[in-house]
Order: structure tokens, then C-alpha cells, then sequence
């Protein structure tokens, strides 16, 4: 003959182990949560980086297409990257550097001329520095460029020195 425990000795086990799996539910949520506001901060900052240094692109741009090596001045722009209407960064570009000059030997500079006039058109290369800065949060970003420049040599003798 079979014998039956009672029920009254199994009464609570279902409980217990009902709290334990909600327990381990809950620490999961949680985590996930955390885990996913890390993760939108992190691409906030990468999104900030991005458009922080198209900010500064457009700024070089801007001094690339003006006459930067007649008169290297700093300058300051307000460059707005989504077309709102509102300014999103401010881009302070420094003073256009000069850092070298080589004469060139051919150059695209001398049309029908002899070569004798053109040996004195030089290759310079130019620095350019563009500082992001948001105008929100304060957060910045640096941007280095550089470019070639091919200048005559009384601009060259203006610019860049003797």
C-alpha cells in the first residue's frame, strides 16, 4: 500500500521559489536599464564628437575659401550643423600659420612664361587650427589641418616672411 505525504509539508515551496525568480527578474530590469542609459550617453558623446569636428571642417573650409594667405587673421563662426535656424557650435579658428616655403622649380603658377620666371614661385604650407565649442553644454574639440599653398614670391615675402 501506498502512502501519501500530506499536503500541509509542501505548502510555501511554490512561494519561495516564486520570490526568488521575481528577485532575479528584477535585478535584471534593473541592470538593463543602467546598462542602456551608459549606452545613449556614449553615443550622446560620440554624436557631439561627429558634429563637432564637421563644425570644425566647415569652419577650415570657410578660411580655405577666402583669401586667408593675404592677411591671416583669427576669426569667429557660428555654424549651425542641422539647419534649425539656432547656432549649435561656435567655431574659433586661430590665425592661419605659416610653416614652411619651398621654391618650386615648375610650377602651374607660370602660364606661357619662361622658366626663369617661374623660380620664384614657392610651395608654402599652411597650419590651421579650428577650437568646437557647443553652446550648450561648453564641451570642446580641437581640429589641426593642413594645406599647400602656392603663393608668388612678393606674397610669399608678405606671408610667410623672408
Amino acid at each position: 500500500m501506498k502512502t501519501y505525504r500530506s499536503k500541509g509539508s509542501q505548502q510555501g515551496a511554490t512561494l519561495v521559489i516564486t520570490l526568488v525568480m521575481l528577485l532575479m527578474l528584477m535585478l535584471m530590469v534593473g541592470s538593463a536599464y543602467n546598462l542602456s542609459g551608459t549606452n545613449l550617453k556614449a553615443v550622446g558623446n560620440m554624436q557631439f564628437r561627429n558634429e563637432a569636428i564637421a563644425s570644425a571642417n566647415i569652419g577650415i573650409e570657410r578660411v580655405l575659401g577666402s583669401a586667408f594667405t593675404t592677411a591671416p587673421t583669427a576669426e569667429q563662426l557660428d555654424v549651425d550643423i542641422n539647419n534649425d535656424g539656432t547656432t549649435d557650435y561656435q567655431v574659433s579658428m586661430a590665425a592661419p600659420i605659416c610653416l614652411s616655403a619651398k621654391q618650386s622649380a615648375g610650377s602651374s603658377l607660370c602660364g606661357q612664361q619662361t622658366q626663369n620666371m617661374c623660380s620664384q614661385d614657392w610651395n608654402t604650407v599652411w597650419e590651421l587650427h579650428a577650437t568646437v565649442t557647443d553652446a550648450v553644454t561648453g564641451a570642446a574639440v580641437k581640429v589641426r589641418s593642413g594645406v599647400r599653398v602656392q603663393l608668388t614670391d612678393t606674397q610669399k615675402q608678405t606671408v610667410c616672411g623672408a
